[in-house]
C-alpha cells in the first residue's frame, strides 16, 4: 500500500484525509479507514501546502537536502526576519518542522546553533550573533526568498 499512497499524494490533489481513504479504497484497498490514513502522513511527514491551482492539500515532502529553484520546499517557507539577535522563519502550516530539520543538518558551518519549530514558525539561533547578517542571508538563500 506505500507505493499507492506516495503516488497519491504526489498527485497533489487531495485535501482532506477522507479524501485520500476514498481513493485508496477506490485502488482496492478496502480495510483503509481515516485513522490509518492519519498515522501514514504522519509516519511520512506529509504536510498540507498550495498545489499549483492554490489549493490546500497533502503532499509529501522532498527529501531533505539544499533545496533549488524547482523545489517544494521553497515554496514552503512565507517569510525570514531577524531582530538582531534571533532568526524567525514562518512556513506554511505544518511545514516548519520539516525546514527546521534541514536547517539543523546544515548546522554552524553555516551559522546555526539550533532551531525550535512549532507548527508554522521556526526560531533560530544563530552561532555568532556578530555574524547573523551572514546566518539570515545563507537561510535566505536556502530557500531564494527575497524581501
Amino acid at each position: 500500500m506505500l507505493r499507492p499512497f506516495k503516488s497519491i499524494l504526489k498527485e497533489e490533489r487531495f485535501g482532506s484525509q477522507s479524501e485520500i481513504v476514498i481513493a485508496l479504497q477506490g485502488e482496492g484497498y478496502t480495510n483503509i479507514n481515516q485513522s490509518k490514513v492519519s498515522r501514514m502522513l504522519s509516519k511520512f511527514g506529509a504536510v498540507r501546502t498550495r498545489n499549483a491551482k492554490q489549493e490546500m492539500v497533502y503532499c509529501l515532502p522532498a527529501e531533505l537536502g539544499v533545496p533549488t529553484a524547482g523545489s517544494p520546499l521553497k515554496n514552503l517557507v512565507l517569510d525570514v526576519d531577524h531582530n538582531q539577535t534571533m532568526i524567525v522563519v514562518r512556513t506554511s502550516p505544518g511545514a516548519a518542522q520539516l525546514i527546521a530539520r534541514l536547517l539543523d543538518s546544515i548546522g554552524k558551518p553555516e551559522g546555526i546553533l539550533g532551531t525550535i519549530a512549532g507548527d508554522d514558525t521556526i526560531f533560530i539561533t544563530p552561532a555568532n550573533i556578530d555574524e547573523i547578517s551572514r546566518t539570515l542571508d545563507t537561510v535566505k538563500s536556502l530557500f531564494n526568498y527575497t524581501d
